[in-house]
C-alpha cells in the first residue's frame, strides 16, 4: 500500500523544500552536516536525529559520525528516491536538533557531496559481474540519476559504480572517470578550482546537469548537480 508521503517528487520540489533547512539534494538523497566539537557531540546529534525520526526513520534515515561532524542522509531506500515522508523527516530532525542548539549546515568548508565511478564498456553485461565481484557491491534500488545496472556499497561508504555504453573502442581517453555530485551553489567554485589546478573544461553543453573536465593528461571527471534533470 502506498501512502501520500511515499510519493516520489521532482528534484525541484525536493530542493525547494529542504534548502531552507540546510539540507541539500545530491544524487537522489538529501544530506546535511551537523558540525560538532567532539565525537561525543556527534553521537548526541545522531541520537537526537534518530529519536526525532522515530520508527518512520527505518529505511529512510542513515548517519555517519566523525569527531568533527555528523552526516545525516534521508531517502526512501526501497524506492531509490526522496519522498514526502523524507521531507517531513528532514523537518522533524532539523527542529529537534535546533531545540538542542545543534545546527544543520550545507555550506561549510566541506559541503555535502557524493562521488560516483563511471565505467565505459562495450559489453556492460560482460564486465559488470567482474566489478561486482571485485568490489563486493550489491544491487539495490537506484536513484533516478543513476542507470538501473549501477552497483552500490552495501556499507554505504564507497562511491556508486555505474556503466556507460560505448559504441566502439577508443584509446584517446580513460574508460573510467569520476562523477562528483555537489549542491548547485558549489558547482562553479569546484570547476574554477579544477581549472586553476591545471584542468580543462571539455564540455559544458549539459550544464547545469554536469560539466566535463580533464586533468593535464586528459583523464576526465564530471562536476554534477541535480539541476536540469527533471
Amino acid at each position: 500500500m502506498t501512502h501520500a508521503g511515499d510519493a516520489a517528487l521532482t528534484r525541484g520540489q525536493v530542493s525547494e523544500a529542504v534548502d531552507p533547512l540546510e539540507w541539500r539534494l545530491i544524487l537522489g538523497v538529501v544530506i546535511t552536516h551537523v558540525l560538532v566539537p567532539s565525537l561525543d557531540e556527534a553521537l548526541r546529534a545522531v541520537t537526537i536525529a534518530v529519536s526525532a525520526a522515530g520508527t518512520d526513520g527505518t529505511g529512510h534515515l542513515t548517519a555517519e559520525v566523525t569527531s568533527g561532524r555528523a552526516v545525516l542522509r534521508l531517502h526512501t531506500a526501497a524506492r531509490g528516491a526522496v519522498t514526502g515522508l523524507d521531507l517531513s523527516l528532514a523537518r522533524r530532525v532539523t527542529e529537534a536538533l535546533a531545540a538542542e542548539s545543534l545546527t544543520t549546515v550545507a555550506g561549510d568548508a566541506v559541503p555535502p557531496q557524493t562521488i560516483e565511478i563511471a565505467i565505459d564498456a562495450l559489453d556492460i553485461a560482460r564486465v559488470r559481474p567482474f566489478w561486482q565481484a571485485v568490489t563486493g557491491y550489491v544491487d539495490e534500488p537506484q536513484p533516478a540519476d543513476l542507470p538501473p545496472d549501477a552497483l552500490v556499497d552495501p556499507l554505504g561508504r564507497g562511491p556508486a559504480i555505474w556503466f556507460q555504453q560505448m559504441d566502439e573502442p577508443r584509446t584517446q581517453r580513460n574508460n573510467i572517470h569520476l562523477d562528483v555530485d555537489v549542491p548547485p551553489e558549489h558547482a562553479q567554485a569546484r570547476i574554477d578550482a579544477a581549472l586553476a589546478a591545471g584542468g580543462t573544461l571539455l564540455d559544458a553543453g549539459a550544464a547545469p546537469s554536469f560539466w566535463v573536465l580533464a586533468d593535464p593528461e586528459g583523464s576526465e571527471a564530471c562536476i554534477c548537480t541535480w539541476q536540469g534533470r527533471d
